[in-house]
């Protein structure tokens, strides 16, 4: 019997398949048990049009056998089967899919769809088989027929015996190497792990001889291990499920066996889509922050699903990096189920069907955040850090997406306050939206930069986290109001009399004020009188973009590049220091550089920033003393 050949780009796809397209050996079993499935569906659809078959769907199953005397896998079904031209054509020619050719010829309905359309997931066997032999009968024909092929080297074709309609396929393993154990496809329970990872949900059971415990010999107290068929797929999806016959604990249940978490979700949100692109998908929103969320450890992204099939165990491209947190299943009926990693990333069915996950996420945040309101609370403390990263990264290209969702703690009403809400309560005198950055709440209520706004009736936001600055940077404004930090030189509060003030004063301490800038040298931009404070004596402001504390950040940042905020010192001329200032400025110019430095240090302290030299600082203190 002659060998035949491949075609020439047929045997270096198979090469190039073999070696590059499946980055893991395990996808064999997958790509078998689908062209299994395939194989059924095909039987089902020709019934609908054939008398003369019949098709009860008790009658039709999958299995999978180990041979470990032989190194043999076997993957049996009780499908449609190949007549001679069909194994010439489906098997002969690679990337031909009689799956995709059947699929054009039918019209597909009743929720069947036909998996495999690209036509090389039978050679994917060949990843870990020395030898694939193929044993089928069509339901079309009474001859049964044999395949086989060691790979690139061609095939041969022949007559078989075979009873029943179907098809085996036999997997001659590769021996064992130092890299590749290929006998671990013989062992039971990495069968069944494979199975249930990527074929879970086929809609036909897939069965296998799996070993149990039995009373021996009528004794309950000794056992034996016998073998004994059983079903190890799932086979209906809970995301198939109509939602009105699913409950919060069936939702749970699937989150916890699906291992998404050890914490129950706070919300789910179950699409079926039927539009430019079909899907099906369950995203769950965590109740907490996984322990390695905010390392370079974290994985984000979806299981995708094609029909049923796993394709991939973590689809990032279907997620947003600000929405990285979603756990959950996508199942398209669009996307093939051969597709590579790399063919992914550009498909476009997957990039509608993001966009459509994307919006469907920030809906469902919004309803929370308005029905739900401590349960979006929970949320935000688990991940309204990620929200605020989502607004600054790409330079703000997210923004608009992600502004309604930001929460910060208000001066007024104590508690996590919106945006919206913010605004929404601004006197008509009110330019700006103002904030306070610091370390925790407390603090920023004691900072002196806060009083004159305070003093006004303004609502101040307290941000303590140090992602809030760059974001709300980023963001610029909200509903055409500005953000304007209460350290910033300009509060736009002072009226034309505050103004004209100011310029006396300046005339007035021009020239103390000068004196403490040369004693301070390059610490300091600038020396002024404070429009700001009441009751303290002194405080630190900055001019231009760095604020203090983005200073405070950047410098903890390992590659920071000694980037600093131009900081002014602001002194209160209505406080009892200032008028020892001018004192020791008349009379004692040592004395004056003695409380410029404390207050300097007084200063950086109240920021929360390190003082130069503490030696000198309290140095200083003890001459004060003395």
């Amino acid at each position: 019997m002659a060998t035949k050949q491949f075609q020439a780009e047929s045997k270096r796809l198979l090469e190039m398949m073999i070696n590059s397209i499946y980055s893991q050996k395990e996808i064999f079993l997958r790509e078998l048990i689908s062209n299994a499935s395939d194989a059924i569906d095909k039987m089902y659809y020709k019934a609908l049009t054939d008398d003369s078959l019949t098709f009860n769907k008790d009658d039709y199953y999958i299995k999978v056998s180990a041979d470990k005397d032989n190194r043999t896998l076997k993957i049996e079904d009780t499908g449609i089967g190949m007549t001679e031209e069909e194994l010439e054509s489906n098997l002969g020619v690679i990337a031909k899919s009689g799956s995709l050719a059947f699929k054009n010829e039918n019209e597909i309905k009743d929720g069947h769809d036909i998996i495999g359309q690209f036509g090389v997931g039978f050679y994917s066997a060949f990843m870990v088989a020395d030898v694939v032999t193929v044993y089928t009968k069509s339901a079309n024909s009474d001859q049964a027929y044999k395949w086989e092929s060691n790979g690139a080297d061609g095939y041969t074709i022949e007559p078989a015996d075979k009873e029943k309609v179907g098809t085996e396929v036999f997997i001659k393993l590769r021996e064992n190497t130092e890299d590749e154990n290929y006998d671990e496809y013989l062992e039971e329970h990495r069968l069944n792990s494979i199975i249930k990872k990527y074929s879970d949900y086929i809609r036909y059971p897939i069965k296998m001889d799996v070993t149990v415990q039995k009373p021996k010999d009528d004794d309950e107290e000794e056992t034996a291990e016998v073998k004994e068929e059983q079903t190890v797929n799932s086979m209906v999806p809970i995301w198939r499920k109509n939602k009105n016959e699913l409950t919060t604990e069936d939702y749970e249940a699937f989150y916890s066996e699906k291992h998404y978490g050890f914490d129950k979700p706070l919300t789910h949100i179950h699409l079926s889509v039927d539009g430019a692109v079909r899907y099906q998908a369950i995203l769950f929103i965590p109740e907490n922050t996984p322990f390695d969320y905010y390392t370079k450890e974290y994985e984000k992204g979806l299981e995708l699903y094609s029909n049923g099939v796993l394709i991939m165990e973590k689809c990032s491209d279907l997620l947003p990096d600000y929405f990285g947190f979603v756990k959950g299943i996508v199942d398209s009926e669009d996307l093939s189920l051969n597709i590579s990693r790399e063919m992914l990333q550009h498909d476009r069915q997957l990039k509608l069907i993001a966009k459509n996950i994307k919006n469907k996420i920030k809906s469902q945040l919004k309803t929370l955040l308005k029905d739900e309101r401590e349960k979006y609370e929970k949320f935000y403390q688990s991940f309204g850090r990620q929200l605020k990263f989502g607004v600054h990264i790409d330079f703000g290209t997210h923004k608009d997406d992600l502004k309604d969702l930001l929460l910060f703690y208000s001066s007024k009403e104590k508690k996590l306050v919106t945006l919206s809400e913010y605004v929404s309560r601004m006197p008509e005198d009110q330019q700006y939206i103002y904030y306070a950055a610091g370390d925790s709440y407390d603090r920023i209520e004691k900072l002196p930069q806060t009083e004159m706004v305070l003093d006004k009736g303004y609502e101040i936001l307290y941000f303590t986290e140090d992602i809030d600055e760059f974001a709300i940077k980023t963001l610029m404004s909200y509903d055409d109001k500005q953000f304007k930090s209460v350290a910033s030189g300009d509060l736009g509060i002072e009226s034309e009399e505050d103004q004209e003030k100011e310029e006396e004063e300046k005339k007035d301490n021009k020239e103390l004020f000068e004196e403490i800038k040369n004693i301070l040298s390059d610490k300091v931009k600038d020396v002024r009188a404070s429009k700001r404070m009441k009751t303290h004596p002194v405080c630190l402001a900055a001019d231009g973009e760095v604020s203090i504390e983005m200073e405070k950040i950047l410098q903890q940042m390992p590659d920071n590049q000694n980037i600093k905020a131009d900081k002014v010192l602001e002194i209160n001329i209505n406080h009892n220091v200032y008028q020892s200032l001018k004192n020791a400025y008349d009379q004692d110019k040592e004395k004056l550089k003695l409380y410029t430095n404390l207050l300097y240090n007084q200063a950086l302290l109240i920021e929360g920033l390190q003082v130069e030299d503490p030696v000198a600082f309290t140095n200083d203190m003890c001459k004060v003393m003395a």
